[in-house]
């Protein structure tokens, strides 16, 4: 690609800097580096700091400089390798979430999600249609940690062709020097001429405005990492000490057009239960649970993880329908998780980091009683997320739910619906039964009044991230044997179609 952003830095000179210069800029450019990473500390959001580039030893060189400058004890470090197995048997962008930075601290992450897209199409996992996919995901995942708040600062340190080629060269005559040349060093020079022009239409792709990419000439060892390091003490200052912006009334975050009606949980109400007599029960409970044993093993064998969340009213029945369908599997090959506000460290991260840490691996079955969907609900009626915050967990739980369904995992999304009569009926019951007093709180009932607003929550989440693929399932849960069928069948389907 002629004129690109990476030809230009081949065509101009090389920026030299004496050793005197060097350590005088040096000496500023650390303090000033301490100071904003101490400042950082006490600040609610994070910053991130992404290095990529064809020059990979000037990548791990700057790093290492990188815990010269900052305080290395509070300076995180990652490095995601191109051939990383994890690749292969977890979602998506798993690893990327993983290592997200916590509010008050500065993470590196070294090669990351660019290098991964340009080493798969250049590899052949993925077609142009799936590179431009994968550009589409990259820009989605840095516009929900922009949005959450996070500093992301893009460095991509480049070398010309002719120099890294002299670079190889003079290693293969020094032996002294060829510790510092890999494998992976010779595979991009000869791929040089296919890389280039992916690397661009990277860089044009998701290069944002909030978000820009810095491409630094590496040729010079010194001239890099002055260069580098102001870049990331620039973005650092500007977040710390904002330039003040005109006051103006704030402007919720841009949602597509409502989709349309949910299942609707009103007409619900106010239809008949359905009711399941005791023996049918039995009998098909049993049938059930059989074949869920069957298919757990085999999802075992498969190293096929699969993902089953249960949403819905107080005193539903999700603790009971969770019940009977671990009582159909080992121990091993399941996780049972509540999900409640979270705690300390996780407020310290992007709201999806504790959904995306406790992700199954192979062969294993995560269960959540509550999920993610707490955005949209719980924190978006009693007001703990802010408008423009649970708009914006659309989008974002519906790109995690792609990334798990294309990496083959069943999802299975199911909501156990009540009427309020019958809640007030389970309240009452377990207020009379000593074993479930506990759960009952005074939040429970002030909770009930709070009705209305739920369901219309509900119905709108329902229209907004039932996709194809990962619809929900209604259950109609006023009869608790019908419902933990759907439950019990609703799983077995999903296994079956997946490990059969």
């Amino acid at each position: 690609m002629s004129g690109g952003r990476l030809d230009r830095v081949g065509r101009a000179a090389p920026s030299r800097v004496s050793k005197a210069d060097f350590e005088q800029r040096e000496a500023s450019l650390r303090l000033g580096l301490l100071e904003a990473q101490q400042e950082l500390r006490e600040r609610p959001f994070g910053a991130l700091v992404l290095v990529c580039g064809d020059d990979r030893p000037g990548c791990e060189a700057w790093v290492d400089r990188m815990h010269e400058w900052l305080d290395a004890r509070r300076l995180e470090l990652h490095a995601f390798p191109i051939d990383d197995p994890d690749r292969e048997r977890m979602p998506g962008f798993w690893r990327y979430w993983c290592a997200v930075p916590a509010h008050g601290t500065v993470t590196v992450h070294l090669t990351a999600w660019p290098m991964a897209a340009i080493a798969d199409r250049l590899a052949g996992r993925i077609d142009p249609d799936g590179f431009m996919r994968r550009l589409a995901r990259i820009e989605a995942l840095e516009r929900s940690l922009l949005d959450d708040g996070t500093t992301l600062v893009k460095l991509w340190i480049h070398q010309p062709h002719e120099e890294l080629d002299r670079r190889l060269k003079k290693a293969r005559k020094k032996p002294d020097k060829i510790w510092d040349v890999e494998e992976l060093d010779y595979r991009i020079f000869r791929r040089w001429d296919d890389g280039v022009p992916l690397v661009e239409q990277l860089l044009e792709a998701t290069g944002a405005p909030r978000a820009p990419w810095h491409v630094i000439d590496g040729r010079d060892d010194e001239a890099r990492d002055l260069e580098a390091g102001g870049i990331v003490l620039r973005a650092l200052q500007a977040r710390l000490r904002p330039a003040p912006i005109p006051a103006r009334a704030a402007r919720p975050a841009a949602l597509p057009p409502h989709p349309g009606p949910g299942p609707g949980l009103a007409e619900l109400e106010r239809g008949e239960p359905v009711r399941v007599p005791a023996a049918e029960y039995r009998e098909r409970r049993d049938a059930l649970q059989a074949g869920i044993a069957r298919l757990s093993r085999a999802a075992r064998a498969a190293g096929t993880a699969s993902l089953v969340l249960l949403e819905g009213p107080d005193a539903a029945g999700k603790g009971g329908a969770i019940r009977r369908l671990i009582r159909a599997m080992a121990a091993r090959d399941y996780r049972v998780v509540p999900i409640a506000a979270p705690d300390e460290r996780e407020r310290a991260h992007h709201w999806l980091w504790r959904f995306w840490t406790r992700l199954p691996g192979p062969g294993r079955m995560l269960i959540l009683d509550r999920s993610w969907y707490g955005r949209v609900l719980v924190e978006r009626v009693e007001g703990f997320a802010d408008e423009p915050a649970w708009r914006r967990a659309y989008g974002e739980i519906n790109e995690l739910e792609a990334q798990l369904v294309e990496q083959g995992m069943p999802l299975c999304k199911l909501w156990l619906h009540i009427d309020p009569p019958e809640q007030l009926r389970r309240f009452l019951a377990r207020e009379a039964t000593a074993h479930k007093r506990h759960k009952i709180t005074d939040e429970d009932h002030r909770n009930r009044a709070r009705w209305p607003d739920y369901r219309r929550a509900a119905d709108e989440m329902f229209a907004r991230t039932s996709t194809a693929a990962a619809p929900w399932t209604l259950v109609d849960a006023r009869d608790k044997r019908h419902a933990r069928l759907r439950v019990l069948e609703t799983v077995h389907d999903a296994l079956e179609a997946a490990v059969g």
